[in-house]
């Protein structure tokens, strides 16, 4: 149990809690929410001993064993199992003094030893530190691999093992997703709703918040309230809030009605069932979350873009990689305007390879790559965080690329991205990882890009900034190709999903749901197929025959009910076609007069059969996809 009993806690000048007073329960789950900067980080601090309370007290049972992730990874040359397994200091105790008794002779103590170790499950700590190590994206081989060959990416994950491995009765969790892809997110998601401890966990990341957390502490304006319930229902508790403050009604009231163009807008281009009932049902709750973010200092949007050529790039028959070694093969792919394209696949797949192929940013092995004349690509990637002038500001940024542009009309620009003032001035050297990517996204959006591609562009965003973003895309008139973890985001921009796996790319048949079935079951024909490198030393290679032979005999199991809802979908496209059409003729004035009156009611008569008709199609459609989703989710 943590308690907090009128605290208040200030870095330097700036108070970040006063007077906050309030229990966090054993075994609670909880997220800690708030802006960048309001102090989360430091709290984290506080309850680990490395501040103190300006004011009141912090308290928690004594000898509570917290863990938390390291930042640095020490340079050892150990095998990363054998690091990882490091996090469990009750078990290296115990086998030193294991060691110990063994050089004297000590009979006695080394039976006490042996049997504490049998009481702690020591035997099987290497089996349960491989099985970390794997659900966090390590082969058998990688695991046994020395921590100083991997890149720090890699090491943060094997730090967060390390975390994971701990018998902690505390963990606190600082950003654990910005070093995950999707693959990882998944497993880390499930691994700590089965953790029996109390989870402090700060996130921007929803999904993960919503099905992990059973609590959200939310601080703002240096105070901090608990709220029971995922970050979904703490939003719809701050919605009620805020509507009940007249001064945020009218603005609330323009989010609705803002979002609500968004979904009628794509409800009316939806045709795939999956991927387009799972974003409809997304940007129906972003109406009501909209309201929760009235009062976000993140205000941007995407202007139309200069020229929009129907096909912007078009690969054929593309091979490539690095070294000379291929790592997408005899890739066929158009990307044409309006294309939204959420791309899948595990770490190292070759989804930033992919973006990159179609940035121009590497050299084809073989094949074509086409591009429209008018292309105007916006590229980001992590990278470009480093590739930013450090002596340069925003405003320097910007007018190195606008040269004509007033000062003043910049400054608004930079504003509806949070820098203002003598922020918007300074060097970009000190500003955080979320700042700087704040910078990278206001330089492309400012260049009115036609094809946008985003990789992993929410990592270091908070929650306030990937909601102004999610806003920013619905309202994009090009083509969109991302790769995200962010699951919320992917799911709200996205109406296409493609999965990039064994060197290919191909459509993903389902929406992210499907998704995560289809990771867990992978995950579980590598375990049988790969042990980790706690169970066997050596590595196991999957039959990418006998998973092409499953995946064939699962498509043919649903074939049928597909049939169906394509089938449906296609009659849906015909009358939405009709209907639309009997609207135009409808917007002739001349209809109106006494001369066309037979005319008129034959047209108002034909467009009431074919809304009736599309309304029962539409039903028809909701439940044979209803269905598909049952047999997809039944195994």
């Amino acid at each position: 149990m943590l308690n907090f009993t009128e605290l208040s806690l200030r870095r330097g000048a700036r108070e970040l809690l006063q007077d906050v007073s309030c229990t966090i329960h054993a075994g609670q789950r909880v997220g800690v929410t708030g802006a960048n900067g309001v102090g989360k980080s430091s709290l984290f601090a506080l309850i680990r001993g490395e501040l103190q309370p300006d004011a009141g007290e912090f308290s928690m049972p004594p000898a509570t064993v917290i863990a938390h992730v390291a930042q640095e990874t020490p340079a050892v040359e150990r095998t990363a199992i054998d690091y990882v397994m490091d996090g469990d200091t009750e078990l290296r105790r115990i086998e030193a003094a294991i060691a110990e008794a063994g050089q004297n002779d000590h009979g006695e103590a080394l039976a006490h030893l042996y049997a504490e170790m049998e009481g702690i499950h020591g035997y099987s700590a290497a089996s349960r530190a491989g099985k970390l190590l794997s659900g966090l994206g390590f082969s058998a081989s990688q695991q046994q691999a020395l921590v100083t060959s991997f890149s720090g990416g890699w090491r943060m994950r094997l730090n967060l093992a390390q975390a994971l491995m701990c018998r902690s009765d505390l963990l606190l969790l600082d950003e654990p997703t910005n070093h995950l892809d999707l693959e990882a997110v998944i497993w880390l998601e499930d691994w700590l709703r089965t953790y029996t401890g109390t989870l402090l966990l700060i996130s921007h990341d929803r999904d993960f918040l919503d099905r992990v957390c059973t609590h959200i502490a939310h601080i703002e304006q240096a105070g901090m309230t608990i709220h029971t319930g995922n970050y979904s229902a703490f939003e719809v508790r701050r919605t009620e809030f805020l509507a009940s403050q007249q001064s945020a009604h009218a603005k609330q009231q323009r989010e609705i009605k803002h979002m609500q163009q968004f979904v009628e807008r794509f409800r009316a281009k939806a045709t795939k069932a999956r991927q387009a009932q799972s974003r409809i049902k997304a940007l129906e709750r972003m109406k009501v979350i909209s309201q929760a973010h009235v009062d976000s200092p993140f205000h941007f949007h995407f202007r139309r873009p200069d020229n929009l050529p129907h096909q912007l790039v078009e690969l054929e028959r593309v091979s490539a990689g690095y070294a000379g070694q291929p790592i997408l093969s005899g890739l066929d792919l158009k990307i044409c305007e309006g294309d939204r394209i959420g791309l899948l696949g595990h770490n190292g797949a070759g989804k930033s390879t992919l973006i990159k192929l179609l940035a121009g940013e590497i050299e084809l092995q073989a094949g074509k790559r086409r591009e429209a004349r008018d292309i105007n690509i916006g590229y980001f990637a992590q990278h470009q965080l480093e590739q930013l002038d450090g002596t340069a500001s925003p405003l320097l940024h910007l007018q190195r690329l606008d040269k004509k542009a007033l000062e003043k009309d910049l400054r608004n620009y930079l504003g509806g991205f949070a820098f203002y003032g003598d922020m918007a001035t300074a060097p970009v050297a000190p500003l955080s990882g979320g700042e700087k990517a704040r910078l990278v996204l206001a330089m492309i959006v400012y260049q009115k890009p036609n094809l946008l591609l985003l990789d992993e562009p929410s990592n270091h965003l908070d929650i306030e900034m990937r909601h102004a973003l999610t806003t920013a895309l619905q309202e994009f008139e090009g083509a969109m190709i991302i790769v995200l973890h962010d699951r919320h985001l992917l799911r709200t921009v996205a109406d296409t999903l493609l999965l990039v796996a064994n060197g290919e790319v191909s459509p993903f048949d389902g929406d992210l749901d499907d998704y995560r079935q289809w990771v867990k079951e992978q995950g579980q024909k590598r375990e049988t197929a790969e042990p980790s490198a706690g169970n066997a030393p050596g590595l196991a290679a999957t039959s990418k025959k006998q998973l092409r032979q499953d995946a064939a005999d699962r498509r043919k199991q649903l074939q049928p009910q597909r049939k169906k809802v394509k089938k449906l979908e296609q009659q849906m496209e015909r009358l939405g076609e009709e209907k639309t059409r009997l609207e135009a003729l409808l917007g002739d004035n001349s209809l109106y007069s006494d001369d066309n009156k037979d005319k008129l009611k034959s047209l108002l008569e034909q467009q009431a059969t074919a809304a009736q008709e599309l309304a029962v199609v539409e039903e028809q459609w909701l439940e044979a996809s209803e269905v598909l989703d049952g047999l997809m989710n039944s195994d």
